[in-house]
């Protein structure tokens, strides 16, 4: 569960000219509690509100030193910081890790699923507009808001 809800905060859709839209959303795990937050302006933060991170428009992810860690590309493929595929998020919320497995799907209404079809979690404040975001936060956040 800790590692899904980590993929989840690094989604959002991309827009023409390879923009990611940023949006503000919450994180819950399924016990309902705050596990993480995303800022409009794109700043991740720990359920105890500091910065842990920054996911910035044209799809860089950030760490809270700000040293880039990775990127979520306009096609949904989440890359690390040396270049290779560590998963994808489909347009329909299936997130696949880097072997092309699902293992897991972000539903229209935010609800989080692991590959078992289990609700683990909700993003609030989700759009299908969000979903590169989210992605990044699945891949590179831990469930406590830190850096993976």
């Amino acid at each position: 569960m800790r590692a899904m809800l980590s993929i989840l905060i690094v989604c959002a859709t991309a827009a023409s000219a390879g923009a990611i839209p940023i949006g503000s959303v919450t994180i819950r795990n399924a016990s309902n509690s705050e596990v993480g937050s995303v800022d409009s302006d794109g700043t991740v933060r720990s359920s105890s509100n500091s910065s842990r991170g920054k996911i910035e428009k044209d799809g860089t992810i950030r760490n809270d030193s700000n040293s880039a860690v990775g990127k979520v590309e306009s096609d949904g493929t989440v890359r690390n910081s040396s270049n290779s595929s560590i998963g994808r998020v489909e347009d329909d919320g299936t997130i696949r890790n880097s072997s092309n497995s699902s293992i897991g799907k972000i539903e229209s209404d935010g609800t989080i699923r692991d590959g078992s079809n289990r609700s683990i979690g909700k993003i609030e404040g989700y759009s299908s507009g969000l979903r590169f975001e989210v992605a990044a936060l699945l891949f590179f956040f831990d469930a406590a808001g830190g850096l993976k």
